[in-house]
């Protein structure tokens, strides 16, 4: 909670009223969002500690597991599959444009995290517990791919992406 706070409080006042706008835009999933970022964050440190936020594996698991309980947690509320992954991407792609992240770095989470939604409706996982979901994405850890740019992220199509060297 401490560390949504502190990253509020770096927003511009631009950025601030951005994502005030797309709250205000969905006011009952704001909650379930806050919830699923909590939870996302949560998890990954126990099972990563800090790692989760360097640029490897970890950090591929940290973006779908934040993707999809935030569809999860949204569709509890009383939502279609693909509105609460349209919600998911609007959030999550607004996080990456106010991240000071460089530009391979971003690429690769809008990748990932475009992978993720796509499991998400292809695997029905608004049917599955966080647990379930959790254990599915841990089980694909070995298969995330190790990028240098750009063109390989793009040549990884359906697959989560990590950065070489981590």
């Amino acid at each position: 909670m401490k560390a949504v706070f502190n990253r509020l409080k770096r927003l511009s006042l631009k950025q601030f009223f951005i994502l005030l706008g797309v709250f205000i835009s969905r006011p009952f999933w704001v909650i379930p969002t806050h919830q699923a970022t909590v939870k996302t964050i949560l998890i990954c440190d126990k099972l990563f500690g800090r790692k989760h936020h360097q640029h490897g594996p970890e950090n591929a698991y940290r973006h779908a597991l934040w993707n999809m309980l935030i569809a999860l947690q949204c569709y509890r509320v009383g939502r279609a599959p693909q509105e609460v992954v349209d919600w998911a991407e609007k959030v999550t792609s607004l996080h990456e444009k106010l991240a000071t992240n460089e530009p391979l770095e971003t690429a690769m989470d809008l990748h990932n995290n475009q992978v993720d939604r796509q499991w998400f409706l292809e695997q029905q996982f608004h049917l599955k517990t966080q647990s379930e979901i959790s254990q599915w994405l841990l089980e694909r850890l070995p298969e995330v791919v190790r990028v240098e740019s750009e063109t390989q992220i793009v040549q990884a199509d359906g697959q989560l992406v990590c950065l070489t060297g981590y």
